[in-house]
């Protein structure tokens, strides 16, 4: 019954929804201006799918309450670093060693630094870095951090925290309790920040994600590891971890088999091929990879498997290796006698005619057509039939390196396990926002350009083990990040009105606000029922102000996965990195805001020389005001000089 009200404005939402888009499709696009109208009603029905998803996501929304007492457990507490100042990750690890229930803390310093290792010493901390396995092979950020710190430690629940999260001393107990149901893998809790005032001009704070939604998510097990304030089983990361091995491996060698199809036919064209040797070989090789194939999709063992062919290519290469030999012995021979037959035939004086030496020595001269070249990229290929993945630091990889943040792709995997996640709505830690424009743009480009990868690489829609609800549950917060580009669209309809009287609708009629009002109206209310006081509207500013961002994130992370241009990865800075504003870092959306105002400007003279409907013109002059007021908390945010502790109010503490 306590969702009872939620349900029902979702139910009435969808329905004015759809009757609103139904009416834009079938019966109010005004295709002569088809490039802005399409566009424009593309925009609508994408919003219209964003609210459905976040209907669906509160539908559920689950109120848990206290777990059960914990069991005797170990427990590792991990405390991630790289550049932060040591002071702060010494604060984090003096609180996490004074949390009651048994653990060991342990600071996974992944920049080495020595002060940070005496620091640890001396308050009889632990200390972990990379091994040198990790030299000269891919890092995985974070993910790599924590993976190295798995193989060094026991506990069979992990803490994890960020190098700013200072944990309650209660923390493990209010959580651990939840994994006496065996199939718990995840128990998150809140994300809170101490710095961050109540008017929070950067956003920092996230009371509908970490509220609602992640309760949401919690009814449909979908809830998601969020990077830090989490406790993971180390059976299921481990578990998460060998099956990731499996996939890469059995992943690796199936493109070899398909590549050497490629290379065996390249290897055909060579003029070596027409070798009788050569071509049986290669007829040989042939063979086996397909048969190799056959197998795999048999289910026969990858070891066995790549056993067989590298066996068939190493006699392959063994036979023409001594084919190889004896002719290049017969090409010797002949040049020794060559010499030796001309030299002692001539008179002194005479000169030498060196005609069939010269031809020996050509042939010598031309090895690259030896028969052996015809195998190279056959072997090159098959090189790469090996289950070992001696490119990576260590095999197992439990925490997911498919993207630059490990959190959600590594959840998404234990669900598709099986297992089981809990959100704990109860703040356990407090951490550190960014405390300047460009820090938190870093961020939140980081948080975006991750979860598009996961997106991309493995799409939540056709995951197996994943239920249709986790699936649209991991679809909805991707799909959340693709809003930048629908922000361009609703912020150049009103501009294009306003400016050049061209309407994307047949016409602004009673028909058109009977539809629309109501629909927004019961949108409104059904964020404002959902949060219950939380406070959304930020939030709702950030998903449309940083358009760019968003915009950014998609194009960078599809231009990763799909053609391998490097991200990078940049740690959070934990203090202020500006001295003064930097209008820069906004300029995409202060030239919207320049357009939107002369639009305005524009629309207001164009309605007195009667260019423009009045009705029209009023509905888009409101429709610009608000763009201008979402767009107008990046000011703030560019002239925020830091926190004070007198801006935040003990209220806020508790959301």
């Amino acid at each position: 019954m306590r969702n009872l009200p939620t349900r029902l404005l979702v139910v009435l939402t969808l329905l004015l929804g759809i009757n609103y888009l139904a009416w834009r499709w079938l019966e109010s696009l005004n295709w002569d201006a088809w490039w802005i109208a399409v566009p424009l009603v593309a925009a609508e029905t994408y919003s219209l799918i964003d609210v459905g998803l976040f209907g669906l996501t509160v539908w559920k929304k689950k109120q848990r309450t206290a777990p059960p007492a914990p069991a005797d457990a170990t427990v590792d507490v991990f405390i991630t670093t790289y550049n932060e100042p040591p002071e702060m990750v010494l604060e984090t690890a003096l609180a996490a060693k004074a949390i009651r229930h048994p653990h060991s803390t342990w600071i996974l310093d992944d920049g080495a630094r020595e002060e940070v290792r005496e620091l640890a010493r001396d308050h009889g901390l632990g200390y972990l870095t990379r091994s040198p396995d990790w030299a000269d092979r891919p890092r995985h950020s974070k993910a790599g951090n924590l993976n190295n710190a798995l193989m060094e430690t026991q506990g069979e629940f992990l803490l994890i925290l960020d190098a700013d999260q200072v944990p309650d001393p209660a923390i493990l107990e209010k959580t651990l309790g939840y994994f006496n149901n065996r199939r718990v893998a995840l128990v998150q809790t809140p994300q809170y920040f101490a710095n961050v005032p109540d008017d929070d001009p950067l956003g920092s704070q996230a009371p509908l994600f970490y509220g609602p939604i992640q309760q949401g998510k919690d009814g449909w097990n979908a809830a998601f590891f969020c990077g830090s304030n989490a406790v993971l089983r180390r059976e299921a990361l481990m578990q998460l971890g060998l099956s990731g091995y499996v996939k890469e491996v059995e992943q690796g060698v199936t493109r070899a088999l398909k590549a050497s199809r490629t290379a065996l036919r390249r290897a055909r064209k060579s003029p070596e091929a027409a070798d009788p040797l050569v071509a049986g070989l290669l007829d040989d090789v042939e063979s086996a990879t397909e048969r190799a194939r056959a197998e795999l999709r048999a289910g026969v063992s990858l070891s066995e498997v790549t056993y067989r062919v590298r066996r068939t290519v190493d006699e392959a290469v063994q036979s023409l290796v001594g084919a190889d030999f004896l002719s290049l012995e017969a090409d010797l021979a002949d040049i020794a006698a060559l010499e030796q037959g001309t030299e002692s035939a001539l008179p002194d004086g005479d000169e030498l005619d060196g005609g069939e030496l010269d031809g020996a020595i050509e042939r010598m001269s031309h090895r690259d057509l030896s028969p052996l070249a015809a195998l190279e990229s056959v072997q090159e290929v098959l090189d790469a039939l090996s289950i070992e993945r001696s490119a990576e630091a260590q095999p197992i990889m439990p925490m997911a390196t498919i993207s630059v943040t490990e959190d959600m792709a590594t959840s998404m995997g234990m669900h598709a396990m099986g297992w089981q996640s809990v959100y704990h709505h109860e703040i356990l830690a407090t951490g550190l926002a960014p405390e300047d424009l460009s820090t938190m743009l870093t961020q939140r480009l980081r948080w975006a350009q991750g979860t598009i990868q996961v997106l991309l690489r493995e799409n939540p829609l056709v995951r197996r083990g994943l239920g249709l609800a986790q699936r649209l549950m991991y679809f909805a917060t991707m799909w959340s990040y693709l809003s930048g580009f629908a922000a361009v669209v609703y912020f150049a309809a009103p501009v294009i009105y306003l400016t050049l009287g061209v309407l994307p609708v047949t016409g602004i009629s009673s028909e058109f606000f009977l539809r629309f009002v109501p629909f927004m109206v019961v949108n409104q209310l059904l964020f404002a029922v959902t949060g219950r006081g939380i406070p959304t509207w930020r939030g709702q500013q950030y998903s449309l102000a940083l358009f760019p961002t968003w915009i950014r994130a998609c194009t960078t992370a599809a231009r990763n996965v799909w053609f391998g241009r490097p991200l990078g990865f940049a740690v959070t800075p934990k203090t202020r990195q500006e001295s003064g504003p930097r209008w820069d870092l906004i300029r995409p959306q202060l030239i919207v805001m320049a357009l939107l105002a002369a639009a305005l400007i524009v629309g207001v003279v164009r309605l007195a020389a009667g260019l423009n409907e009045p009705i029209g013109t009023l509905v888009n002059v409101a429709w610009v005001a608000f763009d201008l007021l979402v767009l107008s908390v990046l000011i703030k945010a560019v002239k925020y000089k830091g926190f004070t502790p007198e801006k935040r109010s003990v209220d806020a503490v508790q959301h």
